[in-house]
């Protein structure tokens, strides 16, 4: 099974896979509301603004594993970032990326590694992931790398379709 056969819901309930943005570069990046990295939202928002319309789909998973950081309600998380941060990136439901319940995304995000060589288990909210168009998993970013920094940027672009 592919990267785009992987089934997931969206923030509203609805089932759908990730083939829906197959030909699409993904920032698949696990989120929270509560955290004091949370104003990545702006960030992300930001990459999606700026390449949307180049092929980028922004992807976000919120996941209250990390100090409970994300308690809210589907609605309450809806309405926070679209408030707080102006997002229109899709948002999906709650997950678990660490762990036994561990939502199978991540089952095939874990195994790369991030530029410092780590593998395995989630940091933190906010750690970033890129996706090529193929559904290859291209590369993995620390949850302290901001969705402006360079060489996130560098990656994204490398990996919009051509």
């Amino acid at each position: 099974m592919g990267l785009h056969d992987v089934a997931v819901m969206k923030l509203d309930g609805r089932e759908t896979t990730l083939t829906e943005y197959k030909g699409k570069a993904l920032l698949i990046v696990n989120v929270a509301s509560q955290c004091g990295l949370t104003p990545q939202y702006a960030g992300l928002q930001s990459l999606h603004e700026t390449y949307a319309d180049r092929g980028l789909a922004v992807l976000g998973f919120p996941c209250n594993q990390f100090g409970t950081q994300e308690p809210g309600t589907h609605d309450e998380i809806k309405s926070f970032c679209e408030s707080s941060f102006g997002v229109t990136f899709p948002l999906f439901a709650k997950i678990d990326v660490n762990g036994p319940d561990r939502h199978p995304l991540y089952d095939a995000l874990t195994g790369i590694p991030d530029v410092e060589g780590k593998t395995g288990d989630i940091r933190w909210n906010f750690e970033k992931f890129v996706v090529s168009p193929e559904g290859e998993i291209v590369a993995r970013f620390s949850p302290l790398v901001k969705p402006d920094d360079p060489a996130l940027v560098e990656t994204i672009e490398a990996a919009l379709p051509a």
